[in-house]
């Protein structure tokens, strides 16, 4: 487990250098039927084989959707309701919205914003939606789903070289690219209604897919209320007072990853935190639906969203606290909303850049993060 914790406690360049490989995981026999599925080199590895069981689905039985299709939020508007989860990414001055109801049934979407090619992916097991650029080098890769898992997360694979990847960590684990590390591009996990009203000239992914699911319905009804994570087999690593499917946000900033329980959050709305002498703002907000609660995700119960960004806005660190009307900072007393714009006061029109950041179960977090 020590060594997977130093796989993937960073978030650094696809690009780096292959690390030294375990010599006690080179040359495993194959995960069952792996290698009647994969053209994977199951001859390198960076994880034991035997943490690694299969999910139900075969390889692909979860498709992954390679031509996304896009509405604007008007459209859009008609099928989703205000509560409902959905992931946004911004780069190169565009923003996409990807709805967790069109999410839970693919996990996967290869696609790119402006020049950027990106996968956005989600495991429901996990509560973990994570959005990677697809560049490894030289090289654009597509994903696919595996069908197996590593600690209840999703394994994906690269259809080029057919490496497997653990989507909680972006790292390759067997294959051609283990040890290699993908890139994290920042993204954000909140309402449907809050999203809206702030990019209205967003693309929202459609639910024209070219597959037909009951876009909507949640398949793991009530599994956030469950006692322990379902298919899990590893260390256990939250304490009896512990519930293991806390929510938490973690934020990632150079060698450091840090989580913030959703309890600690709501208790205080904003949090002013430092990592590694860079100053972030973690703002919370009640009024998003879990998408793993209720039979159709938007009745599920309130659990609330959480956002990290950088405390700066032109060149001035800020330190927030919490405003009737969203979040103020204390240095010029504008008002911020959950997406970091600032909508009122001296800073009006000011965005706040997005930290690298993800919602975890805490099971999740301690699995592959460990005590950090």
């Amino acid at each position: 487990m020590s060594r997977l914790i130093a796989l993937s406690a960073r978030f650094g360049s696809a690009e780096a250098a292959d690390i030294e490989l375990p010599p006690e995981y080179q040359n495993q026999p194959p995960p069952p039927r792996a290698d009647r599925e994969f053209s994977t080199d199951f001859s390198r590895a960076a994880v034991s084989f035997s943490d690694i069981i299969a999910g139900g689905p075969p390889k692909d039985g979860i498709p992954a959707i390679d031509q996304p299709v896009f509405e604007t939020v008007a459209e859009a508007d008609r099928w989703l309701e205000d509560r409902e989860p959905v992931i946004l990414v911004r780069a190169e001055g565009r923003a996409k919205i990807y709805p967790l109801r069109v999410l839970t049934w693919h996990e996967i979407v290869n696609d790119s914003i402006g020049e950027l090619p990106i996968a956005v992916t989600y495991c429901p097991l996990c509560n973990t939606g994570m959005v990677f650029d697809r560049r490894l080098g030289s090289e654009v890769l597509d994903f696919g789903v595996s069908g197996r898992l590593i600690y209840s997360n999703m394994i994906m694979y690269d259809r080029p070289s057919e490496t497997w990847w653990i989507q909680a960590t972006g790292t390759g684990i067997a294959g051609r690219h283990t040890g290699r590390k993908l890139s994290l591009v920042p993204s954000s996990m909140l309402a449907w209604r809050d999203l809206k009203e702030a990019f209205p000239e967003a693309e929202v992914l459609s639910r024209s897919t070219g597959h037909a699911r009951d876009y909507g319905r949640n398949p793991y009804q009530g599994y956030d209320r469950s006692a322990q994570p379902f298919l899990y087999r590893g260390p256990n690593r939250t304490s009896r007072s512990e519930n293991p499917m806390e929510r938490v946000l973690t934020i990632y900033h150079g060698d450091t990853a840090r989580a913030v329980s959703y309890t600690e959050l709501f208790e205080h709305e904003v949090l002013n935190i430092e990592l590694e002498g860079q100053d972030i703002v973690v703002f919370g907000k009640l009024g998003t639906a879990s998408a793993l609660d209720s039979g159709r995700i938007p009745d599920g119960r309130d659990v609330g969203s959480a956002a990290a960004y950088y405390a700066q806005s032109a060149e001035q660190v800020l330190r927030f606290a919490r405003h009737p009307e969203g979040f103020r900072d204390n240095e010029t007393g504008s008002i911020w909303d959950i997406t970091g714009r600032a909508i009122s006061g001296p800073l009006a029109g000011a965005t706040l850049e997005p930290a690298p950041a993800v919602e975890h179960f805490l099971f999740s977090y301690r699995a592959f993060h460990g005590y950090q």
